[in-house]
């Protein structure tokens, strides 16, 4: 008998092999003349040199199966095993689907919910530099973060980073325990959880310890070029003029860099311009910059938040 070993990284061991090992026992089930056997991160199979070709082949594709939708289920094995070696995709998955932007963990498909979004997605195909403006809740960061897992995962860069300004919302960073990161991270949390539906825990954790995914203030990105890299900068409305021309110039020749933030919600003492209004009225008519205005028709949260924007806005005026 000959061995090989298949090595799992980077994926949810209980995801992949199911409940008691269900999934790996149920492609052992239709290969009794081989052993297959799961040992932490790692499967052995044992047997002919056709069968592990071919139990190989299945095991690979369960694999790229898991990391482009971030799960396996019972079907999708019952498909590999007679779909010889998994050539096809199972009928079930919406693999063809154009607007789906990446496919996430637990099932969840991210794709573009509204207009304004899906002229994000657009935008970001055709455009290195792209600022998307509006209110809270209008899923711009959500769809700025999944736009760079998509180009992540399809290898279009090497580097994913994630900046915010360390700016008060009415709170004292300094009262904080830890260091500036330490400080800084709780703000960050929305970029956290986005990630957390885009990316398998196991997997995240590499990139972030690997430095493939970096998530840090906008303090940090001072004299770094940054290059081969998808850049987003999120709360953009709490940066100084200063601060935005740092960052933009920061941009190496195979960057792409979205900017994000709300006009209405800085943080700013209020005799500090904000650099993101700055920014949107110095390069307005900078060729292949793209601009994309959300507003209320894009808010995703509860019903009530439209309405809380619209009545503050009316207030406003």
């Amino acid at each position: 008998m000959v061995e090989k070993v298949i090595s799992l990284e980077n994926v949810s061991l209980l995801d992949f092999l199911g409940v008691e090992n269900n999934h790996i026992r149920e492609v052992a089930a239709a290969f009794p003349m081989s052993k297959i056997i799961s040992r932490g991160n790692e499967i052995r199979v044992m047997g002919t040199p056709p069968e592990i070709l071919r139990i190989s082949d299945i095991l690979e594709s369960l694999i790229q199966h898991y990391q482009k939708y971030g799960k396996i289920t019972h079907e999708n094995v019952r498909h590999y095993l007679t779909a010889n070696g998994g050539s096809i995709a199972p009928p079930h998955v919406l693999q063809d689907e154009k607007d789906v932007i990446v496919y996430g963990t637990r099932g969840i498909v991210v794709r573009a919910k509204t207009a304004n979004q899906q002229l994000m997605v657009e935008k970001a195909a055709q455009h290195d530099l792209m600022f998307a403006v509006g209110p809270a809740g209008t899923g711009k960061t959500y769809t700025a973060v999944a736009l760079a897992v998509q180009a992540l995962k399809e290898k279009k860069v090497k580097k994913l980073i994630i900046t915010r300004p360390a700016v008060e919302a009415g709170e004292n960073l300094g009262f904080l325990p830890g260091d500036l990161k330490e400080k800084i991270d709780p703000y960050l949390r929305p970029i956290y959880d986005a990630l957390e539906d885009m990316i398998q825990t196991e997997k995240l954790k590499f990139y972030l310890e690997n430095n493939i995914i970096e998530i840090a203030p906008l303090a940090y990105m001072r004299g770094r070029t940054l290059n081969n890299a998808f850049i987003l900068l999120d709360e953009a409305q709490n940066t100084t003029p200063s601060q935005m021309k740092m960052f933009l110039t920061r941009m190496g020749p195979s960057s792409k860099v979205i900017i994000t933030g709300d006009k209405t919600q800085v943080d700013l003492p209020k005799n500090q311009q904000s650099g993101l209004r700055d920014a949107l009225e110095t390069l307005r008519h900078v060729k292949d910059i793209a601009f994309v205005e959300l507003d209320g028709r894009d808010v995703i949260r509860h019903r009530l938040v439209k309405d809380i924007l619209d009545a503050y806005e009316k207030k406003e005026k």
